[in-house]
Parts: structure tokens; C-alpha cells; sequence
């Protein structure tokens, strides 16, 4: 695995530095467009509404309209005027009951190493989580987005699971539930002595996901067949999204090179060479995405260009 956060947890008056890793990842085939009539893949243009141009991606800025019908534009000068949590910092707010937080709360998982040469500070705090039961609430800024989290112990390593805000989950209003008849004691006694002969202690390894399983031989054996199905591409890239990625790069490397008051046609042809030999380097991946799904793990290591693509997005 390979971090995607250093900083330092702030515990009271003790310091814990660690470095953060994303604990999942999913295993889900992607699948891209392609024209049936001869499997040439479908581009996107991004195309303004208003001069009917194709606009980069340098170009672009957000925006958001109003129920009045304004639309007010945000510059990145404009998002950095805005207040910022410690980027480097993991504050500890309070400690609460493990279970007065609703699983409902919890969003994106991440691990937690230790990245001093001593982890008896990060040996602290996780036995004092252990011991009190408590789970730890924080503040955990990543991408340049605050958000609370929960630091809580899974295996002896530190985790922090981000959490949603309390308006951020809908209310659960079912009329049809208002009158609806209580259930009878036979019923429910009945119905708890199917659960008891059906409960066991949970372990995930024994739950498969039939379908990607199944879709992956479809296509291990599609391959292997040959037929009109196969089409063997050259200089193409893996993904949209890397495709994505690449030009975010090129963008943040214009901007850089406009700011420093450098020569804006020679930054252009700079990232036109860029982007064309970025995505032929990725072709390996495509053919063998299906057999080798470590090679879906290519896009973190460009972690730097998603911040601007977040900043960017639609």
C-alpha cells in the first residue's frame, strides 16, 4: 500500500504521527463504451453551452446556481479565501460510547501506521481506546475537504472511518408504517426461533461475489476464444479516468507555468506533448486488466492530480 496522508493525530498534549492508507479498494470489473460497429472507443468532448466551443480543462471553472436562477462563479482564488482545518493535523474533539454512533454515520474507511521512530505514543492511544471502550471523534481534512470522523481500534491498528453529516441522511418518513398492525407474540416467537437456528458467528470470508467471479470467466473465456468479440487495440489508454488524470496534471502544470509569467504558448505545447505520451505508457494495463487486477491500483499513484480534479469537478 502506499500513503496518501502524513500527519499527526493531536491527543491532549501527546503528539502521534502516522501516515494514512485507504483500507478498501474494490475489485468491481469497469467496463467503457465502445462503438458496436467496429469497438472504437467513445470520446467526450467538453463543450460550452453558451459559444458552442470545446473548452480544456484549464478553462474551467465551478459554479453554482442559485434558486433564482444566478449563477455564481468560483474561482481557486476564491476557495482559498475560504477557512481551512490544519492539513497536517488530526484533532481529537471528544471521546464517546462506541455504540452511540449509528452505522448509518460511517462513509470511507482508512488504516493508520505509525511514522515514528518509536511507536510508543501510537501504542498509547490505541490501548487507552481499548481499554476506556470508547471510540475517538476527530476532525480528518483530506483533499482539502474537513470532515468528522471516528478514530477507533480494528486489530490492534488505528482507524479512521469518516462520518456523515447528520443532514446529509435523509429522514426515514414511510406513512404506510403509521398504521400498520403490531405483530402477534406466537408470531414473534416463531419468527425469533428461525433466527436462532440460523445465527452464527459472522466471518465475510465465507461470502463470495458470485457475479464478478462469473463475469471474469465470461471474459477469460471470451478471450481465449478469439472471435469477432476480441479486438486487439494499440496506443490506447486504460481508462477515462486515467485519461482524466492526465490532463488535470497537464492543467495544474499550465497553471504553475502562467503564474511564474512563463510563455503561455510554450506552456501549451509542453502538455500537448505531455498528454499524448502519458496514456500510450498506460496500454499494457488495458489488455491485461481482466486477468491482473493489480494493475487498477495505477491511478494512486497520481494522487496529486486528483486534488485539482476534485476542485474541478462538475
Amino acid at each position: 500500500m502506499r500513503s496518501i496522508w502524513k500527519g499527526s493525530i493531536a491527543f491532549g498534549l501527546v503528539n502521534v504521527p502516522v501516515k494514512v492508507y485507504s483500507a478498501t479498494e474494490t475489485h468491481d470489473i469497469r467496463f467503457h463504451q465502445v462503438h458496436a460497429k467496429d469497438g472504437g472507443r467513445i470520446k467526450y468532448d467538453r463543450v460550452c453551452s453558451e459559444c458552442g466551443k470545446s473548452v480544456q480543462f484549464a478553462d474551467i471553472d465551478k459554479a453554482y446556481d442559485s434558486p433564482d436562477g444566478e449563477r455564481v462563479i468560483i474561482t481557486d482564488e476564491d476557495f482559498d479565501k475560504l477557512p481551512a482545518a490544519e492539513k497536517h493535523e488530526i484533532p481529537v474533539l471528544e471521546f464517546v460510547p462506541t455504540d452511540q454512533i449509528d452505522p448509518i454515520l460511517f462513509d470511507k474507511s482508512y488504516f493508520l501506521e505509525p511514522d515514528s521512530s518509536s511507536p510508543k505514543a501510537y501504542v498509547l492511544l490505541r490501548e487507552t481506546l481499548m481499554e476506556t471502550e470508547r471510540t475517538a471523534l476527530v476532525h480528518f481534512t483530506l483533499r482539502q475537504k474537513t470532515r468528522l470522523a471516528a478514530l477507533r481500534v480494528r486489530d490492534d491498528v488505528l482507524v479512521i472511518q469518516t462520518l456523515l453529516w447528520p443532514d446529509e441522511v435523509r429522514a426515514a418518513e414511510f406513512p404506510s408504517l403509521d398504521d400498520a398492525p403490531d405483530a402477534r407474540p406466537q408470531e414473534v416467537k416463531m419468527a425469533t426461533s428461525l433466527v436462532e437456528s440460523m445465527s452464527s458467528d459472522f466471518d465475510p470470508t465465507e461470502y463470495t461475489d458470485d457475479y464478478q467471479i462469473e463475469l471474469r470467466k465470461l471474459i477469460d473465456d471470451t478471450i481465449a476464444n478469439g472471435g469477432e468479440k476480441v479486438i486487439r487495440t494499440e496506443e490506447e489508454s486504460s481508462d477515462d479516468g486515467e485519461d482524466a488524470e492526465v490532463v488535470d496534471l497537464v492543467a495544474a502544470l499550465q497553471r504553475s507555468v502562467e503564474a511564474a509569467g512563463k510563455n503561455a504558448k510554450s506552456s501549451a505545447s509542453t502538455e500537448k506533448t505531455d498528454a499524448q505520451k502519458a496514456p500510450a505508457k498506460k496500454t499494457p494495463a488495458k489488455k491485461t486488466a481482466a486477468r491482473k487486477t493489480p494493475a487498477k491500483k495505477a491511478p494512486a499513484k497520481k494522487t496529486p492530480a486528483k486534488k485539482t480534479a476534485e476542485r474541478k469537478g462538475a
